[in-house]
């Protein structure tokens, strides 16, 4: 009995390893096609491979935030900063927020979140010319003059309807990439 259970154990390992090898590479060039296309979708044109030149700023919660400076030529464009909160009604929220060199707000894009579908989850879907999504509110807005609240809280966002939590995480996100990239000296 345990020679069989010995036999069935390293076969089972060794093709779990096998698994785990070929899957590898795939799923690493997955990830790393993700992270460009939302950096692509949040900062202007560039010409640069911001992964290359990536960077980490403290954010001064005992973490580091990854900055991705994109170049035109030799000209910033902007940062594609990697924010999260931990705040959202379930969890953790990944997202990729786009500055200007000045700070203004490019462009957002959620790159990871668990939240409730049909209401915590309207903050990804894409919007239309009469209901813009959520996301679209914070472009162009500095959020040194943008209070990053929702109106329940006595700042201007407007939540998503049913789905306050979320968009008040949605909000805290976006306000831990801001102040890092003012701590980090970038604005």
């Amino acid at each position: 009995m345990i020679l069989s259970l010995t036999l069935i154990s390293l076969g089972a390992s060794a093709a779990l390893g096998f698994v785990y090898e070929m899957t590898k590479g795939p799923i690493e060039t997955s990830a790393m096609n993700k992270k460009l296309d939302a950096i692509k979708q949040v900062v202007p044109a560039f010409t640069n491979d911001p992964n290359q030149e990536m960077f980490l700023l403290p954010t001064g919660e005992g973490d580091s935030l990854e900055v991705y400076p994109a170049k035109n030529g030799e000209e910033i464009v902007g940062y594609a900063v990697k924010s999260y909160t931990n705040n959202g009604f379930s969890g953790y929220i990944g997202f990729m927020v786009g500055f200007t060199p000045t700070g203004v707000i490019y462009n957002i894009s959620v790159l990871e979140q668990k939240e409730t579908p049909g209401l915590g989850t309207k903050m990804v879907p894409e919007g239309t010319p009469d209901k813009p999504e959520f996301k679209d509110q914070f472009k162009g807005k500095d959020p040194a003059d943008f209070v990053l609240k929702v109106k329940k809280d006595g700042g201007p966002v407007d939540a998503i309807t049913a789905a306050t939590i979320s968009s008040r995480a949605f909000c805290d996100g976006i306000q831990r990439a801001y102040n890092t990239f003012v701590k980090g000296g970038l604005k």
